[in-house]
């Protein structure tokens, strides 16, 4: 089944980026998109520093792990909302799509993207644990992976959409 959504999600924003070589938004659209750009940046961006915050307590013994997995269920709407929102609107801002740099950032939403639905399989693995028990080291560790992918895309696809916006 996540195989199954990571296709799906890859089609997607794949249809996407042959879609945004195909958009021609004039100045008004364009100044929509990109203030909803930005503002789909900080819903997203906000509600992922929420949840992995929390992990990093949680995978430093400061906070139990009840609590991140009850933040990062009430937040997945918000970091869902966030991405779609950058996806849509990015159709609009005419990303240069010969760009190496353009192609990175792509690269890690991509990354973003198969990393969240991997997080929400390990979030269901880690509900047996709640209570009680010592969560095992392979599935600490890769809790602790994920958090560093999700980290290291979102900031990489926003700085890299920074330098986009210089030139």
């Amino acid at each position: 089944m996540l195989a199954a959504v990571g296709a799906l999600a890859a089609a997607l924003l794949a249809a996407s980026r042959w879609t945004s070589g195909h958009v021609h938004a004039g100045v008004t659209l364009q100044t929509a998109a990109r203030f909803l750009h930005v503002a789909s940046l900080v819903v997203g961006l906000g509600a992922v520093l929420a949840v992995d915050w929390l992990a990093v307590l949680w995978l430093t013994g400061r906070r139990p792990l009840a609590g991140v997995l009850d933040t990062a269920c009430a937040l997945q709407t918000p970091i869902w909302a966030g991405l779609g929102g950058l996806t849509v609107t990015g159709l609009f801002l005419r990303p240069d799509l010969g760009s190496p740099l353009t192609l990175v950032k792509l690269g890690l939403v991509l990354a973003v993207t198969l990393n969240g639905l991997y997080a929400h399989r390990l979030g269901q693995l880690l509900e047996r644990y709640r209570g009680e028990g010592e969560v095992p080291r392979r599935l600490f560790a890769r809790s602790a992976a994920a958090a560093t992918v999700s980290q290291a895309g979102w900031w990489g696809a926003s700085f890299i959409g920074f330098l986009n916006s210089q030139s």
